[in-house]
């Protein structure tokens, strides 16, 4: 099996007004999500006291997997549009180690 991608990505929200706009956003997006074969986990999180930020897991199968992510008319609109409403974006890549996680599709009977 191919090891998985993931990434990590901290979004800091301009206001209150721009955090709903954005949550919006990533309700239109996540239909789309959900198709990509290649995308194994796409969590949205909000972290405790602080309301502007929103935090995304992703895994993919692989860097191919992300890459057709990335290519996505969904994607790319998401990406286009985000910008007007955050003041801050953090992205951390990583490569997983496969032998020591555990994720959808590797449990062991």
């Amino acid at each position: 099996m191919a090891s998985g991608y993931a990434l990590v990505v901290r979004f800091t929200l301009r206001d209150t007004s721009a955090a709903l706009q954005f949550d919006d956003l990533v309700a239109q997006t996540i239909e789309g999500i959900r198709s990509e074969a290649g995308t194994l986990v796409y969590a949205v999180h909000t972290p405790v006291d602080e309301p502007l930020v929103r935090v995304f897991y992703e895994l993919y199968l692989d860097r191919d997997a992300f890459q057709a992510h990335e290519d996505q008319a969904h994607t790319q609109r998401f990406l286009a549009a985000r910008e007007a409403l955050l003041s801050d974006v953090e992205v951390t890549f990583l490569n997983e180690l496969e032998n020591l996680s555990k994720r959808p599709g590797t449990e062991q009977s």
